[in-house]
């Protein structure tokens, strides 16, 4: 059989199968102009936040190449065990398993946060978060994942967010000197909105500081999803996925990533599976089919 009649057949089988699921055909109506094509496909990778918590290392790698996933964000508290308690000698041989694995990167992903009204808890998360980069530096992380969390009640949203903005300066430009990315993500009461993100990267007045955009409802509200994200589009150095079947426009934002020039990684933060190679086979071929490359 012919490469191009193999993959005919594997996109129409696609096609059929998604008309009972609720995901979009790969029709020639809805499909990107074929000079669009030509951009480079963006790459899979996986949030181990909730498949993959119960994963030590050797399966997050056995899994993730088994299935062509190419990045493992590592999240905290989880079984893997990649914590800032590890001596030197943990953290090298933490570096070298994934350099020799067929994977190609990976992230850390943390819970500091920096709404704290509280001057010492702040402080506490502040140099909480120096000790992970040099766990990120030192394990060969690409980056990390901070969180603005909330908007305490009695507090102005403006004097917050300004606080939360210097806050990441200052992790920031330690980051930036370990050689290691610090990404807010677009989370939380009130935080979880673009608009409130790039006032807080304005305050930061940092150009060390990034943004994870966490593909929810909010970020095609207000101006719409073009509009929010040409404001940060420059600042985006991770993504965090969902459930590809919901109703979020995953076909536009993943072509607005590929014009955009992105070339960092998509991570699937999605629930733990009995099945995980097979769910983690689905989800690839969605992926991919959205950018019109299956």
């Amino acid at each position: 059989m012919t490469n191009s009649r193999r993959k005919f057949i594997q996109s129409a089988a696609f096609g059929v199968a998604a008309m009972g699921t609720g995901i979009p055909t790969l029709s020639a109506k809805n499909s990107v102009p074929s000079e669009k094509k030509k951009l480079p496909p963006l790459k899979l990778g996986l949030m181990t936040y909730n498949l993959g918590k119960e994963w030590d290392i050797e399966t997050i790698i056995k899994n993730c190449s088994e299935t062509g996933w190419v990045h493992a964000e590592l999240r905290t508290t989880h079984k893997h065990g990649v914590e800032v308690t590890m001596n030197k000698q943990q953290r090298s041989e933490v570096k070298k398993r994934f350099e020799d694995s067929p994977m190609e990167a990976i992230s850390l992903a943390s819970a500091f946060r920096y709404h704290y009204t509280d001057p010492k808890v702040l402080r506490e998360n502040i140099e909480g978060t120096k000790e992970y980069l040099q766990l990120a530096a030192d394990v060969g992380a690409l980056g990390i994942r901070v969180f603005p969390n909330e908007f305490p009640e009695g507090v102005s949203r403006e004097k917050n967010m300004e606080q939360i903005g210097k806050s990441l300066a200052e992790v920031g430009e330690f980051g930036h000197n370990v050689g290691v990315d610090v990404r807010v993500c677009v989370h939380g009461k009130g935080t979880d909105e673009i608009p409130v993100i790039k006032q807080i990267l304005d305050y930061s007045g940092s150009e060390h500081v990034y943004v994870n955009w966490n593909c929810s409802e909010n970020d095609f509200a207000g101006a719409g999803l073009k509009k929010n994200f040409d404001s940060v589009k420059d600042k985006i150095r991770g993504i965090h996925m969902h459930d590809l079947t919901i109703n979020y426009p995953y076909r536009e934002f993943l072509q607005l990533l590929r014009e955009s020039g992105y070339t960092g990684y998509c991570n699937a933060e999605i629930d733990a599976s009995c099945e995980p190679i097979r769910l983690m086979n689905y989800y690839r071929t969605l992926f991919m089919a959205f950018q019109d490359e299956i």
